[in-house]
């Protein structure tokens, strides 16, 4: 385990900002290529990563695969502008791609081929009406997700998507949960199934449909199952509960061709998933966790040794929660990233004795791959770049740059600098917290702050780029800017994440208060010009200030959960699994909704929703909106009929971020005194 340290990153003299260069504004935000998790060929060699970029112009976006290597010395489109590619997977011998695309006169997403050892054009392989996601190329086939009717033929699909897309009726119908997820309302009466197809071409086979189990209706991915190298098992994530309303996801184990799964894990009650056969087919790993209804509860990595039917927990030790997680080549361990301490780092897990250490120290690395060589590759960003592909050395850390994206656009921009720093939070705990300078900042002037207020709450800021809620960007504005990971956040062990559990108002406010208590006893900050906001969680606790005493000018609340009752009508109820309902534990309720504190409200609020939010509904916002109103407080509500938790459209975000600005320099002069 690396000791906890901070460190300050000088990436920028503090000079003027030049007149060659600008700022990070929304609009060079929107300029740049998201570059996705990469996929390193199983012989090495060839890495492929899908990036998309967008055309502010017409909202519109594409993504296109593109072809890297493990030398760094090629970087070019392996896929056709105008038609967008997904879930790049490799054959075994490394000598073909497969990708998802919906082209020509495609109705849904279809596996296409694309030779990799010579010219050609892809070609595609799948004809399958209801579409195609999560590819795995094992052995002699291709592997896939698909939402079916079960009870309909392939051809009988074919005729209902064509009815439902040409129906004039727009109506929903549920009878049991769950109906939303996120942005999108889920069907009653499809299910999703894993499927596979020969490489070569040929007929498509049910793979879990025989087996009576869906995968969970709520979302599925390439981490809802995993195949067995010599395609003899596969293993799966199924929710075991017969309701909807608390989904009990287990992991399932079944011979393909089989008509029935075992769970392997039916004694826990919580979340298990993430399946993955080793590569020299011995053994299954999978995540578990133990607290039925906390989302952030530590994932342990459990694996079962499936000759002799063995199994253990090898991280039972280890205070972190993995995220992404690889087998190593030689199926001695895995590499997995996790927050620790602030920052997103590559550990590596020895499967023999749990020993756990760490690859990488500052800052963020995801998406990693391996290839039969041992060869890893990966992402990593920073809060000063957005995400590169990196070639990672398993033994030092040392990260090597396989790509060139946004160079050309991030050269004449002017960063400013970030550090991180340490306060004492609520209860004498100390809390870390990343601070943004702006470009050209003389410690010798007082600046504002902005003070920003991190969703989950189960969810840290790490030392990444963040492209919705971008502190340089902020910072540019003329506001020293701050990310404080409070109590809550991951990073910092069980005790610390789980501490705010039903109380989520004490500590993260108290912590709160104590961050703008730091930068107030600074020379360098005016005490006069503070503010503060968030989103969804942020939202939330940004509610909870209005009724509150704290220092802050104004507010920014975006997607906040305002009202606990009427979160009900979410596609997650919050407490109510694990703490009971409303109806059964009312004083949790009335103790932590922010409704209860209108009364003291007073603070003037930007107040920002999208109709398509289906995790937190859009009538919370209209709720405090209507309420600050009423109370005759200075408030704006700005809504999005076609965005949902989060502003994704290219003019929409240019919006929000003016918006914002806007708002903000009303109460808080930005720049130094």
């Amino acid at each position: 385990m690396l000791k906890k340290c901070f460190w300050i990153l000088l990436l920028v003299p503090m000079l003027a900002l030049a007149e060659d260069t600008r700022p990070l504004s929304v609009e060079v935000l929107w300029e740049m290529d998201r570059v996705g998790s990469p996929v390193i060929s199983p012989v090495g060699g060839h890495v492929v990563v899908p990036v998309t970029s967008y055309d502010t112009e017409t909202d519109e976006s594409e993504t296109r695969l593109w072809l890297l290597s493990t030398a760094g010395d090629v970087q070019r489109p392996l896929t056709k502008a105008g038609a967008s590619a997904g879930s790049p997977v490799f054959s075994p011998d490394g000598s073909t791609l497969a990708f998802t695309a919906r082209r020509d006169d495609d109705d849904a997403s279809q596996i296409y081929l694309l030779p990799m050892d010579g010219p050609g054009e892809a070609t595609r392989l799948s004809e399958v009406a209801t579409g195609v996601s999560a590819l795995k190329w094992v052995g002699e086939h291709i592997y896939f997700i698909s939402r079916v009717w079960p009870d309909k033929s392939w051809d009988e699909m074919a005729e209902q998507v064509k009815a439902d897309r040409d129906s004039k009726v727009s109506a929903h119908q549920w009878n049991a949960l769950p109906y939303s997820h996120w942005d999108h309302w889920i069907s009653e009466d499809r299910q999703a199934h894993v499927f596979r197809m020969p490489a070569d071409g040929g007929e498509v086979e049910a793979i879990t449909q025989p087996l009576g189990r869906e995968l969970p209706r709520s979302s599925q991915g390439t981490g809802s199952y995993d195949i067995h190298p010599e395609e003899t098992h596969i293993a799966f994530t199924s929710n075991s509960s017969d309701s909807g309303v608390d989904p009990e996801i287990d992991l399932f184990l079944a011979r393909i061709g089989d008509d029935s799964a075992s769970n392997l894990t039916r004694d826990n009650p919580a979340g298990d998933g993430n399946p993955m056969f080793s590569p020299d087919g011995r053994m299954l790993a999978w995540g578990s966790q133990l607290i039925p209804g906390f989302y952030a509860d530590t994932v342990n990595v459990l694996v079962l040794d499936l000759d002799s039917e063995e199994r253990r927990n090898v991280t039972a030790d280890w205070d972190r929660s993995p995220g992404a997680m690889v087998w190593t080549a030689d199926s001695s361990g895995f590499f997995v990233t996790a927050a620790d301490d602030g920052t997103t780092r590559m550990f590596h897990i020895d499967l023999a004795d749990g020993e756990v250490r760490a690859v990488t120290e500052q800052t963020d690395f995801g998406g990693l791959s391996v290839a039969g060589d041992g060869t890893v590759v990966g992402s990593n960003q920073s809060f000063l770049y957005p995400p590169r592909v990196v070639r990672i050395d398993a033994a030092t850390g040392t990260a090597s740059r396989l790509d060139t994206f946004n160079d050309e656009v991030l050269e004449n921009v002017d960063l400013g600098r970030y550090e991180s720093v340490t306060y004492t939070g609520h209860d004498g705990t100390d809390i870390q917290m990343w601070v943004h300078y702006p470009p050209g900042f003389d410690p010798e002037k007082e600046y504002p702050l902005f003070l920003l207020i991190h969703g989950g709450p189960h969810s840290a800021i790490t030392d990444g780029f963040h492209f919705r809620w971008n502190a340089q960007t902020f910072a540019s504005w003329g506001y020293v800017t701050a990310w404080h990971n409070f109590h809550g956040s991951p990073g910092w062990g069980q005790d610390f994440t789980d501490y705010i559990n039903p109380d989520w108002i004490t500590a993260p406010y108290n912590d709160t208060i104590a961050a703008a208590e730091w930068f107030a006893d600074k020379d360098w900050i005016d005490a006069e010009r503070m503010v503060a906001g968030g989103g969804s969680y942020g939202g939330y606790l940004s509610s909870i200030l209005l009724g509150k005493e704290h220092p802050f000018n104004a507010l920014l609340i975006h997607a906040p959960v305002y009202n606990m009752y009427s979160q009900m009508a979410a596609d997650f109820a919050v407490h109510s699994t694990r703490f009971g309902h409303y109806w059964d534990e009312p004083q949790i309720y009335r103790d932590i909704s922010p409704h209860y504190f209108a009364e003291d409200f007073h603070t003037p609020a930007l107040i920002v929703h999208g109709q398509l939010d289906y995790r937190v509904p859009v009538g919370q916002a209209f709720e405090l909106f209507r309420t600050l109103q009423s109370k005759g407080i200075e408030s704006r509500l700005i809504y999005y009929p076609d965005e949902n938790h989060w502003i994704l459209k290219p003019n929409n975000s240019v919006y929000w971020y003016n918006e914002v600005q806007r708002w903000m320099e009303q109460f808080a002069e930005p720049g130094p005194r």
